[in-house]
C-alpha cells in the first residue's frame, strides 16, 4: 500500500485539492438527497478499503481497488475539510 501511495501521490493531491474545492463551493451537506448521496459514497469507501485491506483480488484489479480506496477517501476528506472550513467561515450558502 505504500509504493502505492508513493505512485499516486499526484493524483491523491488533485483528489484532496478537488475536494477542498468541492467541499468549499458547496458546504456540508443538509438536504435528505444530499445525506443520502454522502452515505453512499462512505459505503462505497467503506466496501473499497475492506477489498483492498482482506487482498481479495490479486494482480491489476487489485491495484485498481486499492487506488479507488486511496482517491476516493482523499476526496471525502477534502469534501469535509472544505465544508467545516465554509461553515466556520460563516458565509451563506
Amino acid at each position: 500500500m505504500i509504493l502505492v501511495f508513493l505512485s499516486l501521490w499526484p493524483a491523491l493531491a488533485a483528489a484532496l485539492g478537488l475536494g477542498l474545492v468541492i467541499g468549499a463551493l458547496t458546504g456540508l451537506p443538509r438536504g435528505g438527497l444530499a445525506m443520502a448521496a454522502a452515505g453512499l459514497l462512505l459505503t462505497g469507501l467503506a466496501i473499497l478499503t475492506g477489498l483492498a485491506a482482506l487482498r481479495t483480488m490479486p494482480g491489476a484489479p487489485g491495484l485498481w481497488i486499492e487506488s479507488g480506496a486511496l482517491l476516493l477517501g482523499a476526496y471525502l476528506a477534502g469534501c469535509v475539510l472544505g465544508g467545516f472550513g465554509r461553515s466556520v467561515s460563516g458565509r451563506p450558502l
